[in-house]
């Protein structure tokens, strides 16, 4: 009896139990799949007659080598499961197939065969094509858990939390930034009455309320980027001795103190890079003068620069020490000694042997004693025509100094010796 309930293919006579192919135009013509896919033709029958797919539900679609002998049936069950429930409900999706089946079978079939099998490979691309990517930050997009998280509390001791009014759990302060904000939206409550025009009052107040939310929330993001906190409590001069950096120039430092104002736009590390792209263009810039001035020079190659700064070191230093022995030189030979404190002054070259023993007595620079000599003689001029005048000397003329210099213009005959 059991022989008379099984199906054999009419070509083959192959058993055809589990699945077969049966001709919807020729009677009693049911076919395997290795013969319906070759073509098979007998009697009335031809391959391109219409056909019926008769199915039992038990034949496997992995083939018999399958790990579990997965039947056709519950594969369907198994891809109606991971639509209904999604991946990763294996308790839900076992339920779903069919009491033989547990959670960890479901599971090891469904990645080994739909994923790691040649289906998954050829349905599922190493790398999906056209794929925009979000740069908004750096771990996911604007709903990412890296934007959603809250920050961690400041850490600070707990007398350093009572100074600043700072409550760790909630990241507040007791006095935070438009204190009053609050009042907004204190006294708003919706009613079932209010026309459309209370209620977009309402809704403004609330946007308004947003806004200094947010305004506050950056606030504090620039104190922890910059740290503002350690700074104030004095921890941030520990840090900056722990960690050596390069010494920052007076410059740097005064044009960092008129960027004060882009802080809040840019991050912290942001204005360190833009510094230090800063210093590295300085120091780019004097290696190209250095550059050309190796070329000016007629050097070509980098083996000679070294050559070349050692002989100009050298002739440095003989200059150097060529000054030197000029100036010992010339305190030796006396007289010439004596003017070596004026002589490199401007209007030296103006003045006659008496008068520079005169102004290097004094101490008085050849320029001054010019100037001084200009406007005694203009005045005793202008005495001698009857033309009041008034003394304009400098300031820096103190008594004893326009002493000397009366005495000396009256001895060399530039001015009488009554109007000294």
């Amino acid at each position: 009896m059991a022989e008379l309930g099984k199906k054999y293919c009419v070509y083959c006579l192959a058993e055809v139990s589990s699945l077969r192919f049966r001709c919807t135009e020729c009677a009693d013509i049911e076919l395997c799949p290795d013969c319906f896919s070759a073509g098979a033709e007998i009697g009335p029958h031809r391959r391109w007659h219409g056909y019926q797919l008769v199915d039992g539900g038990r034949f496997t679609l992995w083939g018999a080598e399958a790990e579990g002998s997965w039947s056709s049936r519950e594969e369907q069950l198994l891809l109606d499961a991971i639509e209904q429930f999604g991946f990763g409900n294996w308790e839900d999706m076992a339920a779903h197939v069919g009491a033989s089946r547990t959670p960890q079978e479901v599971m090891e079939h469904y990645v080994s065969m739909y994923i790691h099998g040649n289906l998954g490979k050829a349905c599922i691309p190493d790398t999906i094509p056209n794929r925009v990517t979000d740069h908004t930050c750096p771990s996911g997009g604007p709903l990412s858990p890296s934007l959603t998280t809250p920050l961690p509390p400041l850490d600070i001791t707990v007398a350093e939390q009572q100074q600043l009014g700072y409550m760790p759990l909630r990241d507040d302060y007791e006095i935070e930034y438009d204190q009053d904000a609050e009042t907004l939206i204190s006294g708003l409550s919706v009613n079932y009455d209010d026309d459309d025009v209370e209620i977009e009052l309402k809704r403004a107040h609330v946007d308004m309320y947003v806004r200094k939310l947010k305004e506050r929330q950056r606030r504090k993001n620039i104190a922890r980027d910059y740290n503002l906190v350690p700074a104030f409590l004095g921890k941030d001069k520990k840090d900056k001795e722990k960690v050596p950096k390069r010494k920052i120039t007076k410059e740097e430092k005064e044009l960092r103190l008129k960027l004060r104002p882009l802080y809040q736009f840019m991050s912290c590390k942001e204005f360190e890079d833009f510094f230090e792209n800063m210093h590295k263009e300085r120091v780019l810039r004097a290696k190209i003068r250095e550059l050309q001035r190796y070329r000016r020079n007629g050097i070509m190659k980098m083996e000679e620069s070294a050559e070349y700064e050692a002989a100009r070191h050298k002739r440095e230093k003989r200059k150097e020490n060529k000054n030197i022995a000029s100036s010992k030189r010339g305190k030796e030979d006396g007289k010439e000694g004596e003017f070596a404190a004026i002589e490199n002054l401007p209007g030296f070259e103006l003045l006659s042997d008496r008068e520079k023993v005169l102004c290097s007595s004094l101490n008085l620079s050849p320029a001054r004693y010019v100037t001084v000599k200009t406007i005694i003689i203009k005045d005793h001029l202008q005495k001698r025509q009857g033309i009041p005048s008034k003394s304009r000397l400098p300031s820096y003329l103190d008594k004893v100094l326009k002493k000397r210099i009366l005495n000396f213009l009256t001895e060399s005959g530039w001015i009488s010796r009554d109007a000294s």
